[in-house]
């Protein structure tokens, strides 16, 4: 543990002492690498260790954005680009016109079926039409299946092995979707109507990736550098670029929340919980984080396992961690 984050990883050990969390890997980069890694607390018989593999959840989607902005990047589709050029069955059951932007800014109107749905990824994403295109903005894990199509289409490679391609060289080698990585068991997902068998088989492009601590420390050292090693810096600024505005925010992210949309991170820049409001990232349905502060010069993930989580106060977590820069 690096003594200036002391106050971070005691909240985080704290979680687990008091039973708030089952476990709790946390671990803070800087530019310039790793600063500090530690696991706390174990699931049933199995304690956390700082190399083990959790479900990422929607931490997924900024890193398939990634992805989606190097499609950008070669000239193969801009944020304009039409989902109907790539999925025509898409179009059929609408009268507006969904983009890239949409799909990765949450505005893209298509009613959301459960992470987990029998129907299957193309049945949810060709599903019903929730709001025209960019009126407004709901929360939406299916649109990522339409970037997945999209990425698939124009770069004939797999939205995984796309990730792969934009993150392997930074040292994010162990994204992944294979079960056999062994992740760390979501305690309460049963009991929050997870099917896991069945959405593990989805390959959700919207949050099934499996990754280490070490994984994400590795891209947000590379964020901070914003040197060009996985994104430009022109990219990077306008994934940055929120492009939600003064639409309405639709549960269960509403305008209270304090945050926009950009190029698939969540912007927190009206966060009232926050010190520091400059800030990007995403979190995850088992309680997961992933933020970078480029003006603090720091980015920190929490890897967990609890989807009930009364009492954990994340913007605790994202205040420590500010504070010890």
């Amino acid at each position: 543990m690096s003594a200036p984050f002391s106050h971070a990883f005691e909240w985080a050990r704290r979680q687990v002492d008091t039973g708030a969390l089952p476990t709790a890997v946390l671990g803070v980069a800087t530019a310039s690498g790793i600063q500090a890694l530690d696991a706390f607390g174990a699931t049933g018989a199995r304690p956390a260790q700082v190399d083990d593999h959790y479900r990422l959840f929607s931490i997924t989607k900024p890193l398939v954005g990634l992805a989606a902005a190097r499609m950008i990047e070669a000239g193969l589709a801009t944020p304009e680009t039409p989902l109907q050029e790539d999925v025509p069955a898409f179009g059929r059951n609408r009268d507006d016109v969904v983009r890239l932007r949409h799909l990765a800014s949450h505005t893209s109107g298509i009613a959301e079926p459960p992470m987990d749905d029998a129907a299957g990824l193309e049945a949810g994403l060709l599903g019903p039409r929730d709001f025209v295109a960019g009126s407004a903005s709901r929360y939406s894990t299916i649109a990522f299946e339409g970037i997945a199509r999209m990425i698939q289409a124009r770069t004939s490679r797999t939205w995984d092995a796309a990730v792969a391609d934009a993150l392997d060289p930074v040292g994010a080698t162990g994204l992944t979707l294979d079960e056999t990585s062994n992740p760390h068991e979501v305690v309460d997902g049963a009991k929050n109507g997870l099917d896991l068998p069945r959405f593990a088989a989805l390959r959700h492009p919207g949050a099934g990736l499996l990754g280490r601590a070490e994984d994400l420390l590795q891209i947000g050292s590379a964020l901070l550098r914003d040197a060009g090693e996985i994104v430009r810096p022109a990219t990077l600024a306008m994934m940055r670029r929120p492009l939600t505005g003064d639409i309405p925010r639709l549960e269960p992210y509403p305008a209270s929340r304090g945050q926009d949309w950009g190029f698939t991170w969540n912007l927190r820049s009206r966060a009232p919980g926050l010190i520091d409001q400059d800030v990007y990232g995403h979190g995850g349905w088992a309680g997961t984080e992933f933020w970078v502060h480029p003006t603090a010069g720091v980015a920190y993930v929490l890897l967990t396992n609890r989807v009930d989580r009364p009492g954990v106060d994340a913007d605790q977590l994202d205040n420590a961690v500010v504070s010890g820069v």
